[in-house]
């Protein structure tokens, strides 16, 4: 994580905590440095800070302590109104009674702006978002996703450099929020804005960051990039969250070259990237993703250890083939291929052998 107070830092969060009650943390010493330009997910499940957090950014929540700078100037005393950023809400949050254009140019008028210039604004940020022909319209008239463009227009409208989302895809059905999703981060590439999103979706998260803050319990868990979340979780709570991903129960051994020898609780001997385990005695839990996995023998890698395994169930899923396991007393066991006509067809009750590279396995804290 980077230092909380660089200078090229859009937004810092310098030890912010939240109470609501003057004696439980919902937010815990937030410590968070947000580049400009940078597109930051804040992801989360219900009740881990993430949205909080968003909120006292927004200004619509005051920090219990801490500072809230953003361009270099504490913001923690300046109203919502007057802190220049874009909102775009799950509800969406349109005035029903005005018209399209109404709902654009309102934050506009709040600012004092010439009408001629709030009608040169209202058109371009409704060409932004594809819909330069909807401005006579109402709310009510237009399905959720032209209202999610119009609500992300309205955020746009005033040419704002922070543009704060709380779970804005959150209410549109599965293909949409994929589409939106795309649409979203090609806006923010296209305009070169800096956006703070807050879901509980991994896919969301995985889809559109720069970066990602991963949250439970009022505090970040693990701040990286997509890819290294993925690869590189540094604790249980983030490999379970992030992705599907399979959990065995172990014991530290020994360390040696960079990577942990771990016994499992039913006796075979693996070996794992450690992360935040190292110490021989130590409790872990070995972390392999369900992709990671190969059942053919001539695609388990060379030199990797192999683990007996019993084919409990196979879900046919389109694309993929996912298939349940008893893998070292673990019936949850996941393995999953692509679907393809080449594809070697496993049945229930089948034994096989499994590998993968040592590499894709991670020795994970052992909670």
């Amino acid at each position: 994580m980077r230092s909380a107070l660089e200078n090229d830092d859009y937004v810092v969060f310098d030890h912010v905590q939240k109470s609501y009650d003057g004696q439980t943390l919902v937010v815990k010493d937030l410590n968070l440095s947000i580049g400009r330009g940078e597109f930051l997910t804040m992801l989360g499940p219900s009740g881990s800070g993430k949205t909080t957090s968003l909120m006292m950014l927004a200004g619509f929540e005051t920090a219990t302590s801490g500072r809230i700078l953003l361009a270099g100037r504490n913001i923690n005393d300046v109203p919502p109104h007057k802190r220049g950023i874009g909102m775009v809400f799950q509800n969406y949050a349109l005035f029903p009674h005005m018209t399209i254009a109404e709902n654009l140019a309102f934050p506009l008028q709040v600012r004092g702006m010439a009408r001629a210039e709030r009608e040169r604004r209202v058109a371009r940020a409704l060409d932004m978002v594809q819909m330069g022909r909807f401005g006579s319209r109402r709310p009510a008239q237009l399905s959720g996703g032209q209202q999610q463009r119009i609500a992300l227009a309205r955020a746009l409208v005033f040419d704002p450099e922070l543009v704060l989302m709380d779970e804005p895809l959150g209410a549109l059905d599965k293909q949409l929020r994929e589409h939106m999703q795309f649409e979203i981060k090609a806006l923010h590439d296209r305009l070169g804005i800096t956006v703070v999103y807050v879901t509980h979706d991994q896919g969301e998260a995985l889809t559109m960051s720069d970066r990602i803050a991963v949250f439970n319990d009022g505090r970040i868990q693990q701040l990286a990039p997509p890819a290294d979340l993925y690869e590189r979780p540094e604790n249980s709570f983030v490999a379970g969250f992030i992705g599907e991903n399979n959990k065995l129960p172990g014991t530290v051994e020994e360390m040696q070259g960079g990577r942990a020898r771990v016994r499992l609780s039913t006796g075979e001997l693996i070996e794992a990237t450690p992360a935040n385990v190292g110490v021989p005695g130590q409790r872990t839990l070995i972390s392999i993703r369900p992709e990671r996995v190969e059942f053919k023998p001539d695609q388990i890698p060379a030199g990797a250890l192999t683990l007996q395994a019993e084919v409990l169930e196979v879900i046919y899923m389109g694309d993929i083939l996912r298939t349940r396991m008893r893998v070292a007393g673990q019936d949850d066991f996941v393995v999953k291929c692509r679907n393809t006509l080449d594809q070697t067809r496993l049945d229930p009750g089948q034994r096989l052998r499994i590998g993968w590279h040592p590499q894709d396995a991670r020795a994970l804290d052992g909670t």
